[in-house]
C-alpha cells in the first residue's frame, strides 16, 4: 500500500503500533483463544485493561485520588448535556463561551435544564477568534469552554481565569501538550481525535462534584452511577478503550512535554507556508490558530474552481482530508499527535508546487 498522509478531523491518524498490537487482539486476545470483541466485559483480562486506561490518564495529568477517570458513550455530544446535568447548582445556570459550532452546541443542551448564558462569543466574526477578558456572573454555577475548535482552527491557549468551577469539552486537543488538569473540576473528550478510535468519550472528574447536582438526573446522565461501577454500570465500548488503553501508553512514554513541542513545530511549518503563499490565507487570527486544526481558504481573488484543483493535486501526493468542513469550505489540516512531520511537509511541498503552477 502506498503512503497516505491522514489529516483527517476525525476519525483521525492513530499511531500504527497500536493497529497491529489491536489487530492482533481481535483474533486472539493475550493468548486467551477469545477476540477482545467476543470477551466479557467483566472479565479479569478487560477489567485490568480498564483499569489501565483509568490509571494512564491520571499517571499523565499528574491527577491525585481526587479526580474519577471514567470511559462512557454518547461522544462530546452527549457530553454537552450530561456536564450540565451534573455541574447546576443553586444558581441553575451555567456560562458559556461560544467560540464554534460545537460551543454552540453545548450551549444549547445547557439550556434545555436550566438557564445557559454566552459570556462571550465571537460569533460575529466567523469565529475566527478566541473572546478575551469576558466576565463570568456571580449568578452562574460553573464555567463551560471548548478548548480547541476544529471547524474554525481556534484553540485556547491559556486556561480562562475564574472562580467558579471549570468545565471543558477537550475533544480535539486532549494530550496534545501539557495542562495543568487540576484546575478544572471536569473535563470531558471524544476519544476520536488524538486518543483512540470513535466509540468512546473521556470523563474526567471531580470526586466532590459529583452527586451535588441541583436537578434530578436520569440514571444513565449521573456520573455518580459510572464512578461508582468503575465505568461498567453497562457493557462498555470495549475494543474503543483497548485501543485508548494502548495510546494512552504511547502518550506517557513520549510526555506531554515533548509531544507539545512536536505538535508546535508541525503546525508552526504549516501556518509559516501558509503565510508565505500568495495562493493561501489562513481563516484564524494568528495568535489563537489552533495546533491541531489548521483552517486556511484561496487568497482574495483566485478563482474558487482552484480549490478543486488543489484537492486533486493533495491526492495525487497521497495526502487525505484536508478538504474543509462543509459548512465553512476551504482547507483543513487537521494534525493530530499521530501525524508526522513528513505529512505536514508534503502538505507543504503541494502547497508550494500548487503556487508554482497558478500564480
Amino acid at each position: 500500500m502506498s503512503k497516505i498522509h491522514n489529516f483527517s478531523a476525525g476519525p483521525s491518524i492513530l499511531p500504527k503500533h497500536v493497529f497491529q498490537e489491536a489487530s492482533q487482539a481481535i483474533v486472539d486476545y493475550n493468548g486467551t483463544g477469545l477476540s477482545l470483541l467476543e470477551m466479557s466485559h467483566r472479565s479479569k483480562e478487560f477489567v485490568a485493561v480498564m483499569d489501565e486506561a483509568r490509571s494512564l490518564v491520571k499517571e499523565i495529568f499528574n491527577l491525585g485520588d481526587d479526580y474519577e477517570v471514567l470511559f462512557l458513550q454518547g461522544g462530546a455530544s452527549l457530553g454537552f448535556l450530561i456536564s450540565a446535568y451534573n455541574m447546576l447548582r443553586e444558581n441553575k445556570q451555567g456560562a458559556y463561551v461560544n467560540t464554534g459550532s460545537w460551543a454552540n452546541k453545548a450551549l444549547k443542551e445547557g439550556k434545555w435544564l436550566g438557564s445557559a448564558i454566552e459570556v462571550a462569543s465571537s460569533k460575529d466574526a466567523n469565529y475566527n477568534s478566541i473572546p478575551k477578558d469576558f466576565v463570568v456572573p456571580d449568578n452562574c454555577d460553573y464555567l463551560h469552554y471548548t478548548s480547541n475548535n476544529t471547524i474554525f482552527g481556534t484553540e485556547f491557549h491559556t486556561i480562562p481565569q475564574t472562580d467558579k468551577p471549570l468545565v471543558c469539552d477537550m475533544s480535539s486537543d486532549i494530550f496534545s501538550r501539557p495542562v495543568d488538569a487540576s484546575k478544572f473540576d471536569l473535563i470531558y473528550a471524544g476519544a476520536q481525535k488524538n486518543m483512540g478510535p470513535a466509540g468512546t468519550t473521556l470523563y474526567i472528574v471531580k470526586k466532590d462534584v459529583l452527586g451535588k447536582s441541583s436537578v434530578d438526573i436520569p440514571t444513565m446522565l449521573d456520573l455518580s452511577t459510572h464512578a461508582s461501577k468503575d465505568s461498567m454500570f453497562n457493557t462498555p465500548p470495549v475494543f474503543a478503550v483497548y485501543c485508548s488503553m494502548l495510546v494512552l501508553r504511547w502518550i506517557k512514554e513520549l510526555g506531554l512535554e515533548s509531544i507539545g513541542k512536536t505538535n508546535q513545530g508541525k503546525a508552526t511549518a504549516l501556518y509559516n507556508e501558509v503565510d508565505r503563499n500568495s495562493m493561501f490565507k489562513g481563516t484564524a487570527q494568528a495568535e489563537d490558530r489552533s495546533l491541531m486544526n489548521a483552517c486556511f481558504v484561496l487568497n482574495d481573488g483566485i478563482d474558487e474552481a482552484l480549490n478543486s484543483e488543489f484537492l486533486n493535486m493533495c491526492n495525487d501526493a497521497g495526502i487525505s482530508g484536508v478538504k474543509g468542513h462543509r459548512s465553512v469550505g476551504g482547507f483543513r489540516a487537521s494534525m493530530y499527535n499521530a501525524l508526522p512531520l513528513e505529512s505536514v511537509e508534503a502538505l507543504v511541498d503541494v502547497m508550494k508546487a500548487f503556487e508554482t503552477k497558478f500564480a
